[in-house]
């Protein structure tokens, strides 16, 4: 077993592990120097100003990118980091004094030049993984697999992107015996960086399907592009069907698994009891097999892959058998869900590495909920032989991330209690005491980190945390919120503001949880519908500018009180405002002043600029922050004309106004399809709406929005339902066969449209339509499977992609959005 004999590597004395910034100048092509202080320490690579930690003993790196990290070098520089590498030679150092810079032409390829180099210094065996799907699983069941012999290092979540690669590899160290580190192209020319810094000595190529196609020219050209990775590896891991006759360029073994000629040829596919699948395969002449408690085609593949791998590094037949068996899903999600006593549950209780516990607390930094964070921590497995370093590092990260209560799980962390003296830190040996001792622990207005080593059994805690509801659920994907937003970003000039809408429950998606995420990146200005809603955001820790689109006269001194902006639109509204001000003493509140150009709802006409400049002038309680409209028909090509109209007009509006007021005002009209048809409309600031939770009208080929929401339900009952017989209320549900009906557990109450019934709708069980049957009830609906296999307490996709639902009842995607009931339970996940 040639890999396995380089357990013996613990015995090795280690080496340094760090860097002084007067050796990182070395390693990395630079074009000049300024350095005050060659000793200073580097431990952590940061190249996010929202993210920092470890600032003493940090190296930034500005990227450039959709945010210059250049821009961001004051505020870096303010939180205590003194170590940087810029590409921009212009900087003035006299604002830096203590700072020590690097100058490169390129600040990712200096930090990959810098990965590149660290890896270089470890002897552990590197398994890279590329591929179109399964990169993720096939590392983390490898984890699982080789767990017993190695303390494994591997790409936490899905960081095999050219930066994520390097941040991965950063993490080595001699604590560790193996590295597994995926790696994830888009474009030609993406991998060879990658396989520089990776150099793999087992190189894996997980199954090649459709993902990323419209970056490369053809299949044959996307293959030949990730087989890259495979230069100069000891051993190469592939089917044969997805390298599809181009050459594999490794030089070394190659284990190839499939049909026909292979080392691993499989003979056939055997569904067993228990949801379990038997995989027969002939290897050396020989037929053997193993089980996987899994049925779905891509586990099958998924598992052929780590089964090539573990016979390339030399393992016995009957020791990956009784592993596979053993094989456990792959829970790569963080979710956020509502808890008891007006808590947020964060709950990443599958998996608990030192990696993985840095981006937990980094989410759980970004929540402003609550002012208490608490983490319930277990053991870290694999730590044996090296607790007292990974715990320090533990130790070390909680104080980076301010949590104030810590309960841990486990003996290394119970005896470890003095690691911890500087939070309130409550010890448990085991989950057991945790779960008995938890009526007497306080939890209450607070956001709880819940992460998990599988073993303990973390979901346990997370059951016992949850508010009770039921089992209808939004799910929301802030990764996907984060990416339709970024998406948008492309298309604006650096100069324009952002402004983002989060009225109405944020379309449906919640409202403090998508306004934290809008925060931590920065937008510019969130927006609501009312008064209350804003309060509701500012109770939440949300410190962003906030604009209420309708205020009214009687909430106008809640609005002051909380610091918000009112829309404005007619004299009347104006002049309540400013006698609330006036009684209360205030000048100079920011406002922003709505005018009707051409949509005809609210606001003030084109003609009253003269007027409301002089109303303006005369007072100096308020002082415009914005002036904006609406664009009625942005994405109708056929009220193009109609658009520029409204263009025109505004502009005169904003003009004449601005010039009366003697100082600069934001000016606004562009929604969501107008960022994307009418870049003349961007003006100063743009407002994004229903865009950002992935609804799009298809204009623009350039933005690959994606899906945020999927409203879930289960399978309440199944009967079976005799022909001639009716299903529901009205008996409008009438049978022509016998068929089997599917009670589920959402109906009108929960936002599921009555129009939806009858067969108009659908849901998706099993991957499949099921058509409704009969009325839609108050609390449920009925659906025919049809011969769908399926049974009671399955999951039932109640819809995702609102578009095409929305357009077969004759409504648009806002009002199936906003309608979802707020009994309907939101959770949230991040990863």
């Amino acid at each position: 077993m040639q890999y396995l004999k380089n357990v013996e590597i613990r015995g090795v004395v280690m080496h340094e592990q760090f860097y002084t910034i007067l050796q990182v100048s070395e390693i990395i092509p630079s074009v000049s120097v300024s350095i005050s202080d060659g000793s200073a320490r580097i431990e952590t690579l940061l190249h996010d100003s929202r993210k920092v930690s470890n600032p003493a003993y940090a190296l930034f790196f500005a990227l450039a990118g959709r945010r210059d990290g250049h821009q961001f070098i004051g505020e870096v520089y303010a939180s205590g980091v003194r170590n940087f590498v810029v590409s921009n030679d212009e900087i003035d150092h006299a604002n830096f004094p203590a700072a020590n810079f690097i100058v490169v032409r390129d600040t990712l390829a200096a930090m990959q030049a810098l990965a590149a180099y660290h890896r270089g210094r470890f002897a552990c065996p590197v398994i890279g993984i590329t591929g179109s799907n399964g990169k993720t699983i096939v590392k983390e069941w490898l984890a699982q697999l080789l767990a017993p012999e190695y303390r494994i290092i591997r790409s936490p979540k899905s960081y095999n992107s050219q930066l994520g690669v390097a941040l991965s590899l950063w993490q080595l160290d001699d604590t560790y015996e193996l590295a597994i580190i995926e790696a994830g192209i888009s474009q030609p020319g993406e991998m060879q960086a990658l396989q520089r810094m990776i150099r793999p000595d087992i190189a894996v190529l997980t199954s090649i399907g459709p993902a990323h196609d419209d970056g490369f020219s053809s299949t044959t050209e996307k293959i030949t592009e990730k087989l890259r990775l495979f230069e100069g590896a000891k051993h190469a891991v592939y089917s044969p069907d997805d390298v599809q006759g181009v050459t594999v360029p490794s030089k070394g073994a190659h284990t190839t698994w499939g049909s026909g000629n292979v080392v691993l040829q499989v003979l056939g596919y055997e569904m067993i009891a228990d949801k379990r699948c038997r995989i027969q395969a002939r290897h050396a002449n020989t037929d053997m097999a193993i089980v996987i408690p899994f049925t779905d085609a891509a586990a099958k593949s998924n598992a052929l892959c780590c089964w090539a791998v573990m016979l390339s590094m030399g393992y016995e037949q009957s020791v990956i058998a009784h592993r596979m068996a053993l094989l456990q899903p792959v829970e790569m999600r963080l979710e956020m869900k509502k808890g008891v006593n007006n808590c947020t549950v964060i709950d990443d209780s599958y998996s608990n590495d030192l990696s993985s516990l840095a981006i937990a607390l980094d989410f759980l930094r970004q929540q402003q909920q609550h002012r208490t964070r608490t983490l319930v921590l277990s053991d870290i497995p694999g730590a044996d032989g090296h607790e007292e370093q990974v715990y320090s590092k533990v130790s070390n990260l909680l104080a980076d991330n301010k949590i104030d209560r810590i309960i841990t799980v486990g003996p290394q962390l119970l005896e470890r209690a003095d690691k911890f003296g500087f939070l309130n830190h409550i010890a448990f040996r085991d989950t057991d005491s945790l779960l008995d001792s938890l009526p007497d622990l306080t939890f209450e207005h607070e956001a709880i980190l819940l992460k998990g080593a599988r073993k303990y059994a973390f979901e346990r805690v997370s059951g016992a945390l949850m508010a009770k509801m039921h089992d209808t659920v939004l799910e929301i994907n802030l990764n996907a919120v984060e990416h339709n937003l970024n998406q948008y970003k492309t298309l604006l000039p650096s100069p324009v503001k952002l402004m983002a809408m989060v009225k109405a429950f944020s379309y449906g998606s919640g409202s403090f949880e998508v306004a934290n995420l809008l925060q931590f990146n920065k937008v510019d200005y969130l927006a609501v519908a009312y008064v209350d809603e804003g309060v509701e955001l500012r109770k939440s820790g949300i410190r962003l500018p906030i604009m209420v689109m309708s205020p009214g006269p009687a909430s106008f001194e809640v609005l002051v009180a909380r610091r918000l902006e009112p829309e404005l639109y007619s004299f009347t509204v104006l002049d309540d405002f400013i006698r609330v001000l006036s009684n209360q003493d205030v000048t100079g509140y920011p406002i922003h002043i709505k005018v009707d150009t051409g949509m005809h709802r609210l606001g003030f006409s084109v003609q009253d600029a003269k007027r409301l400049s002089s109303r303006l002038q005369n007072t100096d309680a308020v002082k415009v922050q914005s002036i904006f409209s609406h664009l009625a028909a942005a994405g109708d090509a056929e009220h193009d004309a109609f658009t520029e109209r409204q263009l025109n007009d505004f502009g005169k509006f904003a003009d004449e106004l601005t010039a009366a007021l003697g100082y600069p005002v934001i000016r606004h009209i562009a929604n969501s399809v107008a960022i994307q048809r009418w870049p003349q409309a961007h003006l100063d600031m743009v407002r994004l709406g229903i865009g950002l939770y992935g609804v799009e009208s298809k204009l623009d080929s350039r933005l690959l929005l994606q899906q945020t929401g999927t409203l879930k339900t289960v399978i309440t009952q199944i009967r079976q339902v005799a022909a001639g017989d009716s299903v529901g209320y009205g008996r409008r549900g009438r049978l022509v066969k016998e068929s089997t009906i599917a009670t589920v557990n959402i109906g009108y109450a929960d936002g599921y449209d009555r129009r939806f019934g009858n067969g108009v709708g659908h849901m998706t069980v099993k991957g499949r339509k099921a058509r409704t049957v009969g009325d839609i009830c108050m609390d449920m609906t009925m659906l025919d499977l049809g011969d769908i296999d399926a049974a009671e307490g399955d999951e039932v996709i109640v819809f995702g992609d609102v578009t095409e639902l929305a357009a077969n009842i004759g409504t648009i995607p806002y009002e199936l959005l906003t309608g979802i009931s707020q009994r309907v339970k939101r959770v949230y996940y991040y990863g």
